[in-house]
């Protein structure tokens, strides 16, 4: 063939949508699949079916005084980077929800609803299932409605089998029930609760210093499994907790552990003229994070601003009351320490 024909040929080709690399038919087909899963989060408030251009919630709060609405947005981090590595798809759609459910219980919120946006270079429909299998999973534990999201395939953007989530979660407080830290005065009592691992910070250190050194399918007698088990455990709720201790009016403030470790989240509902005094010997270290330490001679100020170290909530609390907020903890079967207190 001349290369006058091959130019005419090529000049003829047919482009489509779907030879671009993006294709419709596999994400309606996905919404369809999902639609009966996604339908069994949804409470009497939601008044549209998944597909609309918008997602309707009902909000005639008859029985509040002054209702007031409560959101949050954020993502999973590189914590996706050992899912996509162990082809683990579930848990980050946890990992989310829950993220999002407790940044605003800690502001005295009960979770709505909760969007999600999923994206990625080459849509995957069994992986975007399994992910959305996760939302769903977590949503119906935190009593939350999965009301609408996003999925966009957009080539080039992301590598070959790599995918980014985000999700926005809205909730609602009595006005004169919001927890701001305002009511956290000198000598209070800081009640932490523990985690589950990392949850969703941290990944960024933990893969630069554990991956040259450990296999994901390791196992690694310390953590009693693999490597990458311990890093893909579910973040936790703590809604459950939260609203116990609210039931019974017995909170000051409080804070999710997430990026900044615990001093810096919880500073952020500390009154001016008051700081912190955390006895970081108050409990024992899940192992992952002695771990972490070992094997990139991390400074300890970089753990305590960077991970959790085991604790994923603090609950400020009065002396007089933290008798009484660490037995109800107890009871429920919660692991409550003291972990510190505040102080001028």
């Amino acid at each position: 063939m001349g290369w006058k024909n091959r130019i005419r040929e090529k000049g003829n080709l047919t482009h489509t949508y779907r030879k671009a690399g993006v294709d419709i038919e596999t994400a309606d087909a996905l919404v369809r699949r999902i639609k009966k899963k996604v339908r069994s989060t949804f409470s009497h408030n939601v008044l549209a079916d998944i597909g609309a251009f918008g997602a309707f919630y009902d909000a005639a709060f008859s029985r509040m005084k002054h209702p007031v609405l409560v959101s949050s947005v954020d993502g999973v981090g590189t914590k996706l980077k050992i899912a996509f590595a162990m082809k683990r798809y579930h848990t980050v759609g946890q990992d989310l929800v829950n993220h999002c459910v407790n940044d605003i219980a800690v502001c005295g919120a009960a979770p709505l609803f909760f969007m999600d946006y999923f994206a990625a270079g080459k849509l995957s429909s069994s992986v975007a299932e399994k992910v959305i299998e996760g939302f769903v999973t977590a949503c119906r534990q935190n009593s939350c409605s999965l009301i609408g999201g996003e999925t966009a395939e957009m080539p080039g953007l992301y590598a070959k089998g790599e995918f980014d989530l985000a999700g926005t979660i809205v909730g609602i407080v009595e006005k004169e029930e919001i927890v701001d830290g305002s009511n956290v005065r000198r000598g209070d009592v800081l009640i932490g609760l523990p985690s589950t691992g990392l949850h969703t910070n941290g990944y960024s250190l933990a893969r630069r210093v554990l991956l040259p050194r450990y296999s994901l399918n390791r196992k690694v007698k310390e953590l009693r499994g693999t490597l990458g088990e311990a890093l893909l455990t579910v973040h936790r709720s703590y809604l459950e907790p939260i609203s116990l201790l609210l039931k019974h009016s017995l909170v000051s403030g409080m804070s999710h552990i997430t990026g900044g470790g615990i001093a810096g989240n919880t500073m952020r509902v500390i009154p001016r003229g008051l700081r912190l005094a955390i006895e970081w010997n108050a409990w024992r270290r899940p192992e992952i994070f002695s771990l972490i330490q070992r094997a990139g001679n991390v400074p300890e100020k970089d753990m305590r601003r960077t991970f959790n170290l085991g604790i994923g909530l603090i609950v400020i609390v009065s002396q007089q009351k933290a008798d009484e907020a660490l037995a109800l903890l107890s009871r429920s079967g919660e692991q409550p320490v003291i972990v510190g207190d505040v102080v001028k």
